[in-house]
């Protein structure tokens, strides 16, 4: 073969090398499911209509708005059930899964189809990263088919408030980037040892004085170390509505976190009642685990946390309620008389099954409000934290927890999250040594995350209904200001968007990395501090 021949079949096979890979995938994160690319491209223009029917109104509505503020393109919007040349068109099939979308450019016209609202909102957002990688010289984007739709229904991003109040325009910047990946569920930690930071009218202490603090240790735990400055903060009503609403506008519920029977500090220090021991505290300048828990004997201490979950319930339409229950420490209880007078009234052989007893008591009355308990993986009654000298009694429970219950696994061996899903409880599953984004990149680099399955290892598959999903944790004892939790958040949040998006024969983390180049920018533009990680 002569060397002329020889490079002109080269030439052949890099483009045919170069056609299939850009068939493959698209710049986009998380990574559609099924896609296919053709020649040609649709060219964006002022001159283009939204089309939308009744039903996608508030989306189109939403869209416009975006391409106007992001893209400068002054789009008209108009209902009609036809679509037409130089349109994007917005339907609904009730046929599709509710997540579920089609995309389909073409050179004439853009069609969006969603199962819902939701998979309308979604292929927008696979449509706006395109629009965000298009030729800006000529606002040129490529023809294609998109068929998607999740791997989980549970998609999760939690924010911790308690140890440092963060504010209504950062959460808003957050659910923005949230809605980009197609994350749905906004896991809210308002209440903990640290600080109460949800106004609850009926306990107007709780934010008068759990609210705040005089100090905060720095550095990292057991420091020793503290930064001399009083902190405080919370949310009034008026404010966690508004912000609620601004989810839903985007598709994402948000979960609130109200802790108990531990982690409850911040609550004690306003109404000392609530204790065990019933003494006078402050609220916490050490983070940390603290060990008087509320008394969960005392039935008007029953009442203050009803009381408290009916005003939550008026905030959160959310069907899901989180409730902690995490790294609750015994020995208060164990060495109180009434605890024990109590335990042994109602027939309880370990404080393990006290616990029990408390959450499935609190799970039937979010039940009969027509809601869902959530908590921690400790709910189950087993003993994770061997070991803490806190936890004196560390006898496993004997009584069982109640069935309508999410576990949100985060530690401990995944065999307790396997044996949960067997028993049919509802999983989500945020191992912290694969999901808690305050830890380092070098704990949890970006590789890591983005390999990440929630599915446990062997699970038979008949039980992968029972495994909703996943979340990532930002844990903000050592992030004070808002720019430490987006480096700690972005890019690593981007990982796990695809990990609870994206099937797994779809998965491929050089597609992911070179899709991130595109998003950094974004970021960048944004004024989001991410962590230049690539590994």
């Amino acid at each position: 073969m002569s060397f002329k021949k020889f490079c002109i079949l080269l030439i052949f096979m890099l483009s045919i090398t170069f056609v299939t890979a850009q068939k493959s995938y698209v710049q986009v994160i998380p990574q559609p499911n099924e896609l296919n690319v053709y020649d040609g491209f649709f060219k964006f223009k002022n001159s283009i209509k939204i089309i939308s029917t009744p039903a996608t109104k508030e989306t189109a509505l939403l869209i416009q708005h975006v391409l106007k503020n992001e893209f400068q393109l002054s789009i008209k919007h108009k209902r009609s059930k036809k679509i037409t040349k130089n349109s994007i068109f917005l339907s609904i099939d009730s046929h599709l899964e509710k997540e579920a979308y089609s995309l389909k450019i073409t050179t004439k016209n853009i069609e969006i189809i969603g199962g819902s609202s939701a998979g309308v909102f979604y292929g927008f957002q696979t449509l706006k990263q395109l629009i965000e990688n298009r030729n800006e010289l000529n606002n040129k984007i490529g023809c294609l088919t998109i068929k998607d739709q999740p791997r989980f229904p549970w998609r999760a991003y939690m924010l911790d408030e308690s140890r440092y109040f963060h504010g209504e325009e950062f959460v808003t910047l957050l659910l923005d980037q949230m809605a980009v990946l197609k994350m749905n569920v906004f896991h809210w930690h308002l209440t903990d040892d640290a600080g109460w930071r949800i106004e609850i009218k009926k306990y107007p202490k709780l934010t008068e004085i759990g609210a705040k603090r005089t100090n905060s240790e720095i550095g990292t735990w057991g420091s020793n170390k503290y930064s001399g400055i009083p902190h405080a903060g919370f949310y009034t009503q008026t404010q966690i509505k508004n912000i609620v609403a601004y989810a839903a506008k985007r598709h994402i519920t948000i979960v609130p976190e109200i802790e108990m029977p531990g982690h409850s500090s911040a609550a004690i220090a306003a109404y000392p009642w609530l204790g065990t021991e019933n003494k006078q505290i402050e609220v916490p300048i050490k983070f940390g685990r603290h060990y008087d828990n509320y008394d969960v004997t005392n039935p008007k201490v029953i009442t203050f946390i009803k009381n408290v979950l009916n005003e939550v319930f008026e905030l959160f339409p959310s069907n899901v309620i989180h409730i902690g229950g995490d790294e609750v420490g015994y020995k208060v209880w164990e060495k109180s008389t009434h605890v024990k007078e109590y335990m042994k009234k109602h027939h309880l052989e370990t404080l393990a099954d006290l616990q029990i007893k408390f959450t499935n008591d609190i799970s039937k009355f979010i039940e009969s409000k027509g809601r869902r308990m959530m908590g921690w993986n400790e709910i189950m009654g087993t003993n994770i934290h061997k070991g803490f000298k806190e936890k004196k009694d560390d006898k496993e429970a004997t009584s069982a927890l109640a069935k309508n219950v999410v576990v949100h696994f985060w530690k401990g061996d995944l065999k307790l999250a396997t044996k949960a899903a067997i028993h049919g409880y509802g999983i989500v599953n945020s191992l912290h040594s694969n999901t808690y984004l305050d830890y380092s990149y070098t704990e949890i680099s970006l590789k890591k995350a983005y390999n990440f399955d929630p599915i446990p290892k062997g699970l038979e598959q008949r039980y992968h209904k029972n495994i909703y999903g996943l979340g990532c944790q930002m844990w903000s004892e050592w992030t004070p200001t808002n720019n430490a939790v987006l480096f700690q958040t972005f890019p690593r949040i981007a990982a796990y968007s695809e990990v609870g998006w994206t099937d797994l024969k779809r998965k491929k983390i050089n597609n992911f990395l070179h899709a991130l180049e595109k998003m950094k920018k974004s970021w960048k533009a944004q004024g989001i501090n991410y962590a230049d990680s690539k590994k």
